[in-house]
């Protein structure tokens, strides 16, 4: 097992990174690696820590503004090479459409459920880490 997972947290929004942060603890799951985060308030924060490559999952809200999360999740699935999986935060259920379109692969409901985002995260890492290994 590899010794840290990197998680890139996208919201303008620095108590909505915190609760990402809190319903992940240390780890989302016994059996994967420590999460490393990486917060990005921006798009062009987004952008290069993408390129500069080592993330293993991404979490975008689709409430941050001007950019929001769904536009960023199908931008980058466009222009990244190897893009990694995304968790997207929708505001209500119904939004879930929206989150398919914008290709993510994972989709939770704000406010954050902590066990929810918690399987939720820890199905993309371990997805993510055994196409690594």
């Amino acid at each position: 097992m590899q010794p840290t997972a990197t998680v890139l947290v996208y919201s303008d929004d620095a108590s909505t990174r915190e609760q990402v942060r809190l319903a992940t603890g240390r780890r989302p799951a016994p059996d994967l690696p420590q999460v490393e985060f990486v917060e990005c308030a921006t798009l062009p924060a987004v952008l290069s820590a993408l390129e500069a490559g080592g993330i293993d999952v991404c979490v975008l809200d689709g409430e941050a503004v001007p950019a929001g999360g769904m536009g960023v999740s199908r931008q980058i699935k466009d222009e990244i090479f190897r893009c990694p999986p995304v968790l997207l935060l929708i505001g209500r259920p119904q939004d879930a459409w929206l989150a398919t379109w914008s290709r993510a692969d994972a989709a939770v409901t704000h406010p954050i459920d902590p066990v929810e985002f918690a399987e939720a995260l820890a199905g993309l890492l371990r997805t993510r880490l055994a196409i690594e290994a």
